[in-house]
């Protein structure tokens, strides 16, 4: 292969590099001896590569070993080979002269710095595999392809977050999901339910009737089967109805700010949770005579219980949320004008309840789809033909169709313009629907009404070649030659919603029918008034809208979003094969939820950190001096994306200092790896401790090559305090330092080398 084309730049001081790297924003990259980069760029190991590569070896004053008062000053271009000959270093730092000749071969030791062993990239075969071959976390990507695969030299002591992982960045309220699995593990659901309300206030709705987005991306699928997310969450939904004055609390303070939303469907109930969490005085009005919106009346008992969404209705009133109901926004005395005068912010979150209609003779004959759920939902026993026929292919369409047999129609026949494996409809409803015996006919429109005397006979159908045009619009074609008639006395029509926006009295900006909003603010062009849900974005699912009342929220009270699962936070993996596909799908309370959830495989980073020097500098207790600040070696090494260090792109390495070890210090470095001659370690360990004759005092133990950061041992370090050095103390030190490690399906061995290399230690 060839090298890609790069603009090279020798450095003549480390101003001029960090004002480089600074201005370049990202696409220009330092070297500083080591072949890293030049592997990047000869294989094409990243998607994008660097635009110019600064060179700090040119850089003079930054070659050297210092004697201070307080011990020892290293310059970041000093070479491993300098480190390793430098007597000073080899009689009162041992640790860091056996680690720096540890390092590949004498070659490479000429050539590589010390700073630049400790910035060095990751070890991982996914991440460095040339061609951008894999989807990796740490450039971006969706899945840690070492996880499920090849993991010998991976980590053992879990994974750390890199990236968004795949389910919680598909989930369109982005909950996070991995880190409320972990809690659920543990038993601990006040947590997870916290974890989850962050995002999503109505677990026990979406838990029974979210599309479950999340599954589809579900990485463990390439293990077994997707995690079953959707029933986890419902029974910690259930649990925090179950505790709802403790979760569902009114505000400790109460604002004089007020907040009037229209529509008390999940788009704005979710606003008013979070708007009522945050002190605002809340007021949702709706037209129905029962709050919910569609999760009341759209969503058939069957899919979703009422009394599911009464006791959440119920838990928010006894937040303080208040809730007109009966109440249409738009007549005398309740026109947004008159709103907006009353209220400091108002929040339209009305849906999208009205029902397109076919252009085409005797089509007020049709029933539309939605009056015919929102009548089950008022507990209205709606009229239904013997041959029923449905037409559309949404979830609508299929709600519908399931309603319409279970009501008693003797056939159902369900006709939509995509084919089968297009169909809009979520694939678990088209199943149901298949279940009940509802007939399908895919790639099928409607060409003309059947009736006689007034009443339906049934529906010409012809057949549809494409829905959309060359340029993805809706613009659907049609074989003439291809017909046929179904015999039907209903049709109900689910082919599309539309909004009524009537209420609006043209003060709202709108385009084709919905309203328009600034998407970064949420807020409409009309002073104070904000606009989310199926009213802005048309039809969605109910977690879109809870989303979209959560975002509206933080807008209106500008709410600065939790995280609870930072950057470079460590969780547990779970990817063995004790954990595979057991799924219980009627899953009802912790026990199985947690069996559900131990198979989460925690989707984060599981490549290490493979520096040498890293444990060294961090068991001397180092200070590393960049451009910007003075860093505790401890606090240097973090994993992110694209980098292991918690250095800026435009920040640098400029000394690391080294305090003067005790006079009766014993120091090492252990390292286990395949070749002596070039290889990097499978597990490294650095060690320093103080002797009062046998006795351990002041231990510090790092594992190197175990994690995607450097390993402090602590639980040993404490353990080792008044221990002598025997081969009981070694094996208890073993036993401790591999206590909470979970080793991955091939790299189990690496727990017996972390034990003898304590026990050469310290035996």
């Amino acid at each position: 292969m060839t090298l890609r084309n790069f603009k090279h730049i020798s450095a003549s001081s480390l101003k001029e590099a960090t004002a480089i790297l600074s201005k370049n924003n990202g696409k220009a990259v330092a070297i500083a001896g080591g072949t890293d980069l030049l592997g990047v760029l000869k294989d094409k190991i990243h998607a994008q590569s660097p635009e110019t590569v600064v060179d700090l070896k040119t850089i003079s004053g930054l070659n050297y070993v210092k004697v201070t008062k307080n011990g020892l000053s290293i310059g970041p271009l000093t070479t491993l080979t300098e480190i390793c000959k430098n007597e000073t270093i080899r009689n009162q730092y041992g640790l860091l002269a056996q680690a720096a000749l540890s390092v590949a071969s004498p070659q490479l030791r000429n050539m590589g710095t010390l700073g630049g062993n400790i910035c060095q990239e990751p070890r991982c075969w996914y991440y460095r595999a040339p061609d951008d071959l894999f989807h990796c976390l740490r450039k971006g990507g969706s899945k840690c392809g070492a996880l499920l695969g090849e993991n010998r030299y991976h980590s053992i002591f879990g994974s750390v977050r890199v990236a968004q992982p795949a389910c919680s960045e598909t989930c369109p309220a982005n909950i996070e999901i991995p880190a409320y699995m972990d809690y659920v593990r543990k038993k601990d659901l006040h947590s997870a339910a916290l974890i989850i309300l962050a995002n999503n206030p109505i677990p026990a709705i979406t838990g029974r009737v979210c599309p479950h987005l999340c599954e589809s991306e579900c990485n463990r699928h390439e293990f077994d089967e997707p995690v079953s997310i959707r029933n986890v969450e419902r029974v910690i939904g259930d649990y925090i109805l179950d505790n709802a004055a403790e979760f569902l609390a009114p505000p400790k303070k109460q604002l004089k700010k007020s907040v009037a939303i229209v529509g008390a469907g999940p788009a704005g109930i979710s606003a008013a949770y979070y708007l009522r969490k945050a002190g605002y005085q809340v007021t949702v009005y709706d037209k129905m005579p029962e709050a919910g919106g569609m999760l009341t009346y759209g969503i058939p008992a069957g899919r979703l219980a009422k009394d599911v969404v009464k006791r959440q209705i119920n838990a928010f009133e006894a937040m303080g949320i208040e809730f007109k109901l009966n109440v249409t926004v738009g007549q005398e005395g309740f026109t947004l004008t008159d709103l907006r005068k009353k209220f400091t912010n108002i929040f339209l979150a009305s849906g999208a309840w009205g029902e397109k209609n076919l252009p085409m003779e005797k089509a007020e004959l049709l029933t539309p789809g939605i009056d015919f759920l929102a009548a089950m939902g008022l507990g209205e026993k709606p009229a239904i033909g013997k041959r029923v026929l449905v037409i559309g292919g949404g979830n609508v369409a299929v709600d519908v169709a399931v309603t319409a047999s279970r009501l008693g129609a003797q056939q159902v026949t369900m006709v939509c313009l995509e084919s089968r494996d297009t169909m809009p409809a979520f694939k678990e409803e088209i199943a149901e629907a298949l279940h009940e015996g509802v007939t399908i006919l895919p790639s099928f429109g409607p060409d003309k009404i059947i009736e006689k005397n007034g009443q339906l006979k049934g529906m010409e159908i012809i057949s549809c070649t494409s829905v959309f045009d060359e340029n993805g619009r809706f613009n659907p074609s049609f074989d003439a030659l291809v017909k046929q008639t179904i015999e039907a006395d209903q049709i109900i029509l689910a082919i599309g919603q539309s909004a009524d926006l009537s209420f609006t009295e043209d003060k709202i900006k709108t385009n084709r029918g919905w309203i328009v909003i600034n998407e970064n603010t949420r807020a409409t062009n009309m002073k104070g008034v904000y606009a989310g849900g199926d009213i802005v974005s048309g039809p969605a699912s109910i977690i879109h809208a809870v989303a979209a009342g959560r975002k509206t929220a933080s807008s209106i009270a500008r709410i600065t979003h939790e995280t609870y699962m930072p950057m470079g936070e460590s969780l547990e993996v779970h990817c063995d094969s004790h954990h595979k596909c057991n799924r219980t799908l009627d899953i009802k309370g912790i026990d199985d939820i947690r069996a559900e959830a131990a198979r989460c495989v925690n989707c984060g980073c599981i490549a290490v950190n493979a520096s040498d020097m890293a444990p060294a500098l961090m068991v001397l207790g180092a200070k590393i001096k960049t451009t910007k600040r003075a860093l505790a070696a401890d606090d240097f090494f973090a994993a992110d994306i694209m980098k292991c260090t918690v250095l800026d792109h435009d920040e640098l390495v400029k000394e690391i200092e080294i305090p003067a070890p005790q006079k009766d210090n014993r120091q090492g470095y252990q390292k286990f790896r395949i070749r002596n001659a070039i290889d990097f370690p499978i597990v490294s360990l650095a060690y320093s401790f103080n002797l009062d004759g046998q006795t351990i005092k002041d231990a510090n133990i790092v594992l190197g090559a175990v994690a995607p950061v450097p390993i402090k041992v602590r639980a040993v370090e404490t353990y080792l305090e008044g221990k002598p050095m025997n081969d009981e103390t070694a094996l208890a030190a073993g036993d401790l330092a591999v206590g909470t490690i979970k080793p991955l399906s091939k790299n189990a061995f690496k727990v017996q080398v972390v034990k003898a290399l304590l026990r050469k230690v310290l035996a």
